[in-house]
C-alpha cells in the first residue's frame, strides 16, 4: 500500500507487543479502514462463491494467468523490489482474469501473487500485502461486473469488435481509478496532512496506468483468441516488468530511504549540474543548509522511532514548500540542503523564513504528547558568497553555525561576502568584511 506507516512512543514491552502486531501502532482511522476493506473484499467472495458454478474452461484460464503472473515475479525476482512504493505490470494478468472470468476469479486473483511477493521477492509487513490483495480485488471485481453486465459474453472480446474492445478499455479504467482511490484513502489516512497530489496520480503515475491498461486489454484478447497465445504474450511482458522495476531501483539509489529526498550524493550531482547552467546563462542562485534544533534530545527523550518521524516529517514540509525546480536533499543525520535555482537574496530568505516557520507548525504525535521541532539555516547566493559548490556549501554552513550561535530556529548569511573580483588567480577567496 502506499502512505507511510504512523509510529507512536510507547514503553519497551508494549513496543515489543506491537511489533508483533503492528497493524495495532496504526491511527485508528486508518485501522478501520484497512479492517473495512479486507472485510469487504472476503464478504464479496463469500458473495460470489454461491453466485458462480465452477466450470473446467474457466479453472483453466485462471490458472493460466496465475501461472504466467508468477512467472513474471519469477523472472524479475533477482532484480529485488525498491522500498517503499512500487510499480509493476501484474495488472496484465489480472485484468484478463476480471474480463473473461467471472467476478469471483477477480477477486480471488491478487490473493496467489500477493502471497508469492511476500514469500519470494520481499517480505513486507503482512497487513500491507492483505490490504493490497483486497483493493485490487474489489476493484477488479467492480470492473468485471460492469464489463459482464455490458458484454453478456465474454468471447465477444476475442472477436476484436469496436464495441467489446471499447467497454474493455472502460473497464479497466475503472479498476485503475477504483483501485487508486482505495490507496489514495489509505494514505490520507496514514497522513491526513499530506497532500492528495502525492498518492494520486502524476504524469509517469499516468503512463504507467496507461501501459497496464494496454496490457490488460491486449492479454484478455489474446487469451479468448487461444489460450496457448499467452505463450507469445509472456516474454514481452516480463521483459517491460524488468525494465520497469530496474528503473525504479534506480531511482531508489539517488533517494533516501528514510525521507524520499535525494541522498548526498545524488543531490550533488543534481546540484552541480544547476550551477553549470547558472554559470553559462547568469542567472542568480541560491544554497539552503537546514538543521533540526536539538534533535538528539528528541531521540534521548521520546526515542529514536519518533525521531525517524520527526525526520520525515520535516522532509515532507520541505518537500510541500519548495516549488518544482528546486533540488532539496537529506546530507545525513538531521541535516537537509536545498538549491534554488533562479533566486536572489530575497527571494532565498523569503523561501528559507517560509520553511522555517512551517516546520514549527508540524509536530509529530507521541505518548503524552505533540513533538515539534524548529530548524536553523544558512543561506548562500552564487557569486556572493562563493562560485562553485564546494565554496556556496562552505559559506552556508558558516551561516548555519551562525544562526545556532544566535539562539537557534532563525536564519542567517554568511558573515563575509567574497565577490569575483576579490578571488586571487589561484581561486582563493579573500575575506572581507
Amino acid at each position: 500500500m502506499t502512505g507511510r506507516s504512523h509510529i507512536s512512543a510507547r514503553p519497551r514491552e508494549a513496543i515489543h507487543s506491537r511489533g508483533r502486531w503492528p497493524l495495532l501502532s496504526l491511527p485508528r482511522a486508518l485501522k478501520a479502514y484497512l479492517c473495512g476493506i479486507v472485510a469487504l473484499d472476503l464478504v464479496a467472495i463469500g458473495v460470489m462463491a454461491t453466485r458462480t458454478d465452477l466450470r473446467a474452461a474457466d479453472l483453466l484460464t485462471f490458472s493460466a494467468l496465475t501461472i504466467c503472473g508468477a512467472v513474471c515475479i519469477e523472472a524479475t525476482r533477482r532484480l529485488g523490489m525498491p522500498a517503499g512504493v512500487s510499480r509493476d505490470l501484474l495488472s496484465a494478468w489480472w485484468l484478463p482474469a476480471a474480463l473473461l472470468l467471472p467476478p469471483l476469479y477477480a477477486l480471488l486473483a491478487p490473493i496467489p501473487l500477493q502471497l508469492l511477493l511476500q514469500a519470494r521477492v520481499r517480505a513486507t509487513l503482512l497487513y500491507r500485502r492483505v490490504f493490497s490483495a483486497a483493493a485490487i480485488g474489489l476493484a477488479a471485481c467492480a470492473a468485471s461486473a460492469v464489463f459482464h453486465a455490458w458484454i453478456g459474453d465474454p468471447a465477444l472480446l476475442a472477436g476484436g469488435g469496436a464495441g467489446p474492445i471499447a467497454v474493455a478499455i472502460a473497464c479497466a479504467v475503472l479498476f485503475t481509478v477504483l483501485n487508486t482511490a482505495l490507496i489514495a484513502l489509505a494514505a490520507h489516512a496514514a497522513d491526513p496532512d499530506g497532500r492528495w497530489a502525492a498518492v494520486l496520480w502524476d504524469r509517469e503515475r499516468l503512463m504507467l496506468d496507461a501501459v497496464e491498461l494496454c496490457l490488460g486489454v491486449l492479454v484478455a484478447i489474446v487469451c479468448g483468441l487461444n489460450l496457448a497465445l499467452l505463450l507469445l504474450v509472456l516474454p514481452p511482458v516480463v521483459l517491460l516488468q524488468r525494465s520497469l522495476l530496474h528503473a525504479q531501483l534506480q531511482a531508489a539509489a539517488r533517494t533516501d530511504p528514510k525521507t524520499g529526498l535525494l541522498n548526498a550524493a545524488a543531490w550533488q550531482r543534481e546540484a552541480d549540474t544547476e550551477i553549470v547552467r547558472a554559470q553559462r546563462t547568469g542567472e542568480t542562485l541560491a544554497v539552503v543548509i537546514i538543521d533540526i534544533d536539538h534533535f538528539k534530545r528528541v531521540n534521548d527523550t521520546h526515542g529514536h522511532l519518533i525521531g525517524d518521524q520527526v525526520l520525515v516529517q520535516v522532509a515532507a514540509t520541505l518537500r510541500s514548500q519548495l516549488r518544482e525546480y528546486d533540488v532539496v536533499g537529506r546530507f545525513g543525520g538531521e541535516e537537509f540542503v536545498v538549491l534554488l535555482p533562479r533566486a536572489d537574496l530575497t527571494e532565498a530568505r523569503r523561501i528559507a523564513e517560509r520553511l522555517r516557520t512551517r516546520v514549527g507548525r508540524t509536530a509529530v504525535a507521541a505518548e503524552h504528547a505533540m513533538v515539534s521541532v524548529t530548524v536553523s539555516a544558512g543561506v548562500a547566493i552564487m557569486n556572493t558568497h562563493g562560485e562553485d559548490l564546494i565554496e556556496l556549501l562552505a559559506a552556508a554552513d558558516l551561516a548555519l553555525y551562525r544562526a545556532k550561535a544566535l539562539g537557534r530556529d532563525r536564519i542567517c548569511l554568511p558573515a563575509t561576502s567574497v565577490p569575483p573580483r576579490q578571488r586571487g588567480a589561484d581561486g582563493a577567496a579573500g575575506a572581507i568584511p
